[in-house]
């Protein structure tokens, strides 16, 4: 059986480890290319888009793909789209794989905002330290606030970088534990943060230390993604693809 796998979360690295050895499944990740060099697949890879919901289910048709599961990043709304498109043309079974999100506790300090045009517009006028814990492809909308010193943490370094006058970049792929995140936010003297609300445990410490610090967080609402089926671990993936697959 052959099977596609959205990728380029930590989830979709953890499910392609699960189905390496399977005799029975011809497993292929798929990443999107936003980082220059990869993480190493434990699974034979591909990189690049598709060309949209066509392209994807031409993929699908010409590879033979018995069943797409959708491991991309919650805030990944297109290629979910394009995927649920594209399992409909073909009749390929889609699953997505989708990490729950964080939830505020005592001491948070969270602010959501429809998006990061919005997030960087929450920042106001008066000139503040701000961490940004964004993609890359996300950080246009901050040169409308160019009166702010900027933290900027990326896989890859930002090229070219953020049309500001008060920047620092620093590269790093997580997972980032709280101690580290607080160190790095003490001494950058960060005021705000704003990041995503990912899910999971491998940027969370950043949510925490500014909770043990008092900062405020300015979260872009997640998007609203497909209704699709979807199971939120790993093994409930593997579970479903043996119920799906099965003879």
């Amino acid at each position: 059986m052959r099977i596609l796998i959205l990728g380029g979360t930590t989830e979709a690295r953890r499910l392609a480890q699960a189905l390496a050895g399977r005799r029975d499944l011809a497993v292929t990740l798929s990443l999107a290319g936003r980082t220059a060099a990869p993480a190493a697949q434990p699974v034979p890879f591909r990189i690049g888009g598709f060309g949209g919901a066509q392209g994807l289910a031409d993929y699908l048709s010409e590879q033979r793909i018995d069943a797409l599961i959708d491991a991309t990043h919650p805030y990944a709304a297109i290629i979910s789209g394009n995927a649920a498109t594209a399992a409909i043309s073909t009749g390929v079974r889609l699953l997505a794989l989708r990490r729950p999100p964080w939830t505020a506790v005592a001491g948070d300090r969270w602010t959501e905002v429809a998006d990061v045009a919005a997030a960087a517009r929450a920042l106001a006028e008066t000139p503040r330290c701000v961490f940004l814990a964004l993609g890359r492809k996300d950080l246009a909308p901050f040169a409308a606030a160019p009166w702010h010193h900027y933290l900027v943490r990326s896989v890859d370094p930002v090229d070219p970088p953020l049309a500001v006058p008060n920047a620092i970049y620093v590269t790093g792929r997580g997972p980032f534990d709280e101690a580290a995140d607080r160190a790095l936010l003490e001494e950058h003297r960060i005021e705000v943060v704003v990041a995503k609300n990912s899910g999971g445990a491998a940027t969370y410490g950043k949510i925490a230390a500014a909770r043990g610090l008092g900062l405020p967080v300015i979260m872009p609402r997640r998007p609203v993604l497909p209704q699709v089926p979807a199971v939120e671990r790993v093994e409930d993936a593997v579970a479903w693809l043996d119920h799906a697959l099965a003879p």
